[in-house]
């Protein structure tokens, strides 16, 4: 599975790292890594909630993060 991840530049200097494939997931950070690492991290916690809810999850393996 292969996950975008899209980061932008805020006007007031933040980046932020969106995986526009799951819905919700976006993440601030003072610098693009720290955007990118906390959004990588929000999405791991997404899919672990959907599976264990039961709810429908894309395939995992191989899960890579690509940027945009």
């Amino acid at each position: 599975m292969y996950l975008t991840l899209e980061v932008d530049r805020e006007t007031d200097g933040r980046f932020i790292a969106e995986v526009p494939d799951l819905p919700g997931v976006l993440a601030y950070g003072s610098t693009q890594d720290e955007a990118i690492a906390r959004a990588q991290a929000l999405a791991l916690r997404v899919l672990a909630d959907r599976l264990e809810n039961g709810e429908p999850a894309p395939s995992l393996l191989p899960l890579d993060f690509r940027a945009a």
